[in-house]
């Protein structure tokens, strides 16, 4: 049972643009643990002012385990003046994988019949040597519940923590359309910029989202890679 003071305020982050990224029209980049970029770098640690301005006190902090996502976990809690500080690496968070789409650009890959059949197949699509949308989300889900909203421990006490969930784009879409339900077909067009912030309640009510893709410390000085397909 979740106690009726329970409460989690939950800030899920995509990591800094990472080379990947920075390489526009490619279906999977061709590094699976790319790096940041420079920009991704200080997008990281623009991100970090504006927590520390927004006086967001973090109770715990998670960061998926890939390269991309740690590094700008790291950079932003230096950007939060909490350098030294230690977070939880998660491998159920790491971003949606399709090996045999790595290095290969859209054009290429999407072409009618397969984007007819992504259609068809909805979550259950899966790419070349990848997995599905409905396999990322069950595997991120699963951590999610288990550690953290329906955690019995957790949950049967009078609790408020805010946490934060440092993560990959296609990996946040299954999780976000787990959280509000939305049609299969909006999952890739949920804009989820680089470093954005989308932030979500769950309490004895269940959930309420708060904000999404929220990027304004950037302050549009560096565009943001959304990856959406269409």
């Amino acid at each position: 049972m979740i106690h009726q003071d329970f409460k989690f305020d939950l800030f899920f982050i995509r990591h800094g643009e990472s080379e990947s990224n920075a390489t526009p029209g490619m279906a999977a980049g061709s590094n699976y643990d790319a790096p940041l970029t420079p920009r991704g770098q200080q997008q990281a640690y623009l991100l970090g002012e504006k927590i520390k301005r927004q006086e967001w006190e973090f109770d715990r902090i998670y960061s998926s385990s890939l390269a991309r996502t740690v590094h700008t976990t790291k950079l932003m809690l230096e950007g939060m003046g909490q350098k030294d500080r230690s977070f939880h690496k998660v491998d159920a968070i790491i971003e949606q994988q399709v090996a045999g789409w790595r290095g290969k650009p859209i054009s290429e890959v999407m072409t009618n019949e397969v984007r007819a059949y992504m259609s068809t197949k909805g979550r259950d699509f899966v790419g070349p040597d990848g997995e599905s949308i409905r396999e990322v989300q069950r595997r991120a889900t699963n951590w999610l519940e288990d550690e953290l909203i329906y955690n019995r421990e957790l949950a049967s006490k009078p609790i408020s923590l805010k946490v934060a969930i440092v993560g990959h784009g296609n990996t946040s879409r299954a999780i976000f359309q787990y959280i509000m339900g939305f049609d299969d077909r909006l999952t890739y067009r949920l804009g989820i910029g680089n470093t954005s912030i989308s932030r979500f309640v769950f309490d004895k009510s269940g959930w309420s989202v708060l904000s999404l893709n929220d990027a304004t410390h950037l302050d549009g000085s560096q565009d943001s890679n959304f990856e959406v397909r269409s």
